[in-house]
């Protein structure tokens, strides 16, 4: 079963206030967006991701969310309609087939979870279209425009609706058809589907998968990563370590930065040290063994590999294991050439790898005062140590 994922990313944001769209507004040290597609990257039912944005920002999503922040599952950034159900539409569009079932999910809801989408997904697998919801607990009345009670509800069959909604590929895109014929606009795609007359089947979402439409709003998804998210999630340390000798006719690359230097880094792959010990650290605090267990140099696969290449693909293992990124530090010894004016790109390279915050990567360099092999002039060294954090799903 082949499943895509249509994120909507769309709107305005007038009613949040200011210049900037809510979707891109920090919600602690990423942009809701970003958080959003991370659920989904993450998502092992999900195969593609489409992203679908206002056509001016389509550049500062690719540049900016999907390549900074390391979300290499995302397939396509596309440019959305006048309405929610043309972006959808257009999303539908960029698709690639096979494909079986379709999610459609708000990009600022950045609190859902995997165990929601994989609900959706299996309900949808039964009757065709499902939609994430919560149960009205508050007496709902319907009112006249000037507030007179015309009717008082009964709450007992009564939901209140959310995303991620899921649905047949094909069944989605014949109500899209048959909307666009009669020139109907829904408020959202399960009301399409019922307008084409198939059968929507309701599932669990949570109070917590609220839609960011407010600053409020945002203070309490701030609050609700925090307390549930963030510093409460178990951490696990690393360690890494690397060194490699320095020889004529190589490049010196570090953290992905090609340095201009008289000698370079011999090895197997780039010989990138850094990046190195990063990804040793990294697998060690995932308990998942050593850089050389999983790209031996015995491997021609791997020769002159570019080890960001690499630590993506460890990235990529981490995700699996249930774990996320928190901070990565590392200090490399030489003597020279001096690395301060390449740091900032270092880190930035290994940020967006990562798929974490600047902020996050500290990067230090320190000579061995003519000490040893790194004093002579001989190799480089590094160390560097990671912390990662369990992701908590709470099972909802």
């Amino acid at each position: 079963m082949k499943a895509a994922a249509i994120i909507c990313a769309g709107g305005s944001g007038r009613r949040f206030g200011g210049d900037q769209a809510k979707q891109y507004r920090m919600l602690g040290e990423r942009p809701v967006l970003a958080h959003t597609l991370g659920v989904f990257c993450a998502a092992p039912a999900v195969d593609q991701i489409i992203v679908v944005v206002p056509v001016a920002d389509l550049d500062f999503v690719r540049e900016k969310i999907v390549s900074f922040y390391g979300l290499n599952r995302i397939a396509a950034v596309v440019a959305g309609g006048e309405r929610r159900q043309d972006s959808v539409y257009n999303g539908l569009q960029a698709v690639s087939r096979p494909c079986d079932f379709v999610i459609v999910h708000d990009g600022v809801r950045p609190l859902v979870t995997e165990a929601m989408i994989g609900r959706v997904l299996e309900a949808a697998s039964t009757t065709g279209a499902a939609c994430a919801g919560v149960r009205a607990t508050d007496t709902i009345k319907k009112a006249s425009a000037d507030g007179r009670v015309e009717q008082t509800l009964p709450r007992e069959a009564l939901w209140l609706v959310q995303t991620p909604q899921a649905f047949s590929f094909d069944l989605l895109c014949r109500a899209h058809e048959q909307a666009a014929r009669d020139d109907y606009t829904g408020t959202d795609d399960a009301s399409l589907v019922e307008h084409a007359g198939g059968i929507v089947t309701m599932v669990e979402g949570a109070a917590f998968n609220i839609k960011i439409t407010t600053p409020e709003d945002l203070a309490m998804a701030a609050r609700r990563m925090t307390s549930e998210r963030g510093d409460s999630r178990p951490i696990r340390a690393g360690f890494g370590y690397d060194s490699h000798r320095l020889v004529e006719n190589r490049k010196l690359i570090l953290g992905g930065v090609d340095i201009p230097f008289s000698r370079g880094l011999a090895g197997h792959s780039d010989a990138d040290a850094l990046v190195h010990a990063i990804g040793d650290a990294l697998l060690g605090a995932a308990a998942l063994g050593d850089i050389g267990r999983h790209f031996p140099d015995t491997d021609p696969a791997y020769a002159n590999a570019d080890s960001l290449v690499l630590l993506s693909r460890i990235k990529t293992l981490l995700d699996g294991a249930g774990l996320v990124v928190s901070h990565v530090d590392a200090t490399v010894i030489l003597e020279k050439p001096k690395l301060a004016p390449h740091a900032d790109a270092m880190r930035a390279n290994l940020a967006r790898t990562l798929g974490i915050a600047v902020s996050r990567i500290s990067i230090k360099a320190k000579t061995n005062e003519g000490m040893g092999f790194v004093g002579r002039g001989e190799g480089i060294a590094v160390f560097a140590s990671a912390t990662v954090a369990e992701r908590i799903t709470h099972g909802l």
